[in-house]
């Protein structure tokens, strides 16, 4: 699994003309699912993200997790984040995981994070063609990947 987190003071989805889900401070998490991906991924990177301090302490320091400072969690499905560009101008998504694998992967993920957060998590539709607002706090932009573990 690979997500591209952004600490916002805001993020919405737009789903044909419509905002179907929206956070304030928090994070926004955009989660590419893989076929190699399975429980052992969604664990270590929902305790991760939830762990990590990326909000600042009254010192104006990143020494506050989201947990701490009670933010909200917006997860969008992004395949695109497996691109591969090494060959042609064209991605190939060879590593994406298929619907069939990354819709159970994609919900036990949500359900994790919920549970393991016990914040806020909204999300956006999967498979939906999806207009994603944002106002990135810093900015702070952190990209993961459960597979190296960094």
């Amino acid at each position: 699994m690979r997500v591209v987190l952004q600490r916002v003071s805001q993020a919405s989805v737009e789903i044909d003309r419509q905002i179907t889900a929206s956070i304030q401070q928090g994070i926004l998490i955009l989660l590419g699912i893989e076929e190699a991906d399975n429980q052992e991924d969604i664990d270590w990177l929902c305790g991760k993200i939830i762990r990590l301090r990326i909000f600042p302490d009254a010192n104006q320091v990143m020494n506050l997790s989201v947990t701490e400072i009670g933010g909200a969690l917006l997860v969008v499905s992004q395949f695109t984040l497996h691109a591969s560009t090494r060959k042609g101008n064209r991605p190939a998504y060879i590593k994406a995981a298929r619907p069939e694998t990354a819709i159970p992967l994609y919900e036990r993920f949500v359900a994790t994070l919920k549970t393991a957060s016990g914040l806020l998590v909204k999300t956006g539709t999967f498979g939906a063609m999806m207009n994603i607002s944002l106002v990135n706090e810093g900015p702070v932009t952190i990209i993961i990947d459960s597979k190296s573990k960094e």
